[in-house]
């Protein structure tokens, strides 16, 4: 059949549909008998206005909810949760925080202090219908999962804090200790130089930062080899967000939550929890272990080989502890350490 032909008995069909349309097709799909599946993906409203992009991956009985670092940082760096909970038969959620990644982005700069991020996590819980559930906090978002869990530990059945100090003052104390292992005198006396003169954006300044103290303490991985969902992360952060809460990077707290302490609060955590910490981290694991004693139901343990991103530097010591304890307070079987 030539091709004219072929073009005119298309026409003609559609024209004849568009005469005789089907009685028994609706204008918009009837979707009220099933679920419509998103591959795991919702969101959530906050404040009675803002969207908040949530993920859930794998099915189980244990139900994780994950709080990323930052501030300012999307989820994606915590993808590698992936490749070991849900074989484990445990349920989590991402979601990325307020003004980051999938979420809206509001301009709002008062937006960004501890105590509405607490209120952000309870209505993302309250939006997955999640109780009894677990949180698993990273850096920032065990800064995070402290303050929630002081409002609300009710809600939850476990936590498990990981790479995160109970202090600033403490963390920045242990920061400098790290500038002076890891960069010569001249380094210092450079670096500290660009950073009075806020040169941040300087090719020399985040050389330095780099290749003598992110190589070391934030991912041991060598820098070329580093895992494509942490690139991934960094090139998608929110900077305003990141300086205006913490400070131009994790070596100089400079925003508003720089005088932020929560040692004396230790003690009211009745939830079980796991103080998971790294021998090379940027958080002195002495403090880490401190945490852990003042908590009165808790495990702590130090990955032998891990820094900051344990959770890739040092895969197997981190989720076989992380794994272990969900399953261990799931199943009543939990012991704290010795006080």
């Amino acid at each position: 059949m030539k091709p004219h032909v072929l073009l005119l008995s298309a026409a003609l069909c559609f024209a004849a549909c568009k005469q005789n349309p089907s009685t028994n097709t609706p204008s918009t799909a009837d979707t009220s008998s099933h679920e419509v599946k998103t591959g795991g993906s919702k969101l959530i409203k906050v404040d009675g206005k803002y969207n908040i992009y949530t993920k859930k991956v794998g099915d189980g009985k244990i139900k994780v909810l994950l709080l990323n670092g930052g501030p300012g940082l999307p989820h994606d760096y915590m993808e590698c949760f992936e490749d070991f909970l849900p074989k484990a038969g445990i349920e989590f959620y991402y979601y990325d925080q307020l003004g980051c990644g999938n979420s809206d982005t509001p301009k709002d700069t008062t937006l960004w202090i501890v105590p509405r991020y607490v209120e952000e996590v309870e209505q993302v819980r309250k939006g997955l219908g999640l109780d009894s559930f677990y949180i698993v906090g990273h850096s920032w978002g065990s800064m995070l999962a402290m303050e929630y869990l002081h409002k609300y530990q009710s809600h939850v059945k476990g936590a498990v804090l990981s790479d995160m100090t109970a202090g600033v003052k403490e963390y920045v104390a242990y920061a400098e200790q790290l500038k002076k292992k890891y960069f010569t005198p001249r380094d210092i006396v450079v670096f500290d130089s660009l950073s009075r003169l806020k040169k941040y954006d300087s090719e020399q300044y985040n050389t330095l930062l780099m290749t003598k103290l992110y190589a070391n303490v934030l991912c041991r991985i060598p820098l070329e080899k580093w895992p494509e969902p942490l690139l991934r992360t960094f090139k998608k952060m929110n900077q305003p967000i990141y300086m205006q809460m913490q400070g131009p990077d994790e070596f100089q707290i400079t925003g508003n939550f720089k005088n932020w302490e929560f040692w004396s609060r230790l003690p009211d955590i009745k939830t079980p929890i796991l103080v998971l910490g790294a021998k090379y981290d940027e958080m002195n694991p002495e403090d880490l272990k401190r945490e852990g004693k003042l908590l009165p139901n808790s495990r702590t343990y130090i990955c032998p080989n891990g820094s900051h991103m344990a959770m890739y530097d040092d895969q197997q010591h981190y989720f076989g502890n992380l794994i272990a304890f969900l399953k261990d307070v799931d199943a009543g079987s939990f012991k704290p350490d010795a006080k």
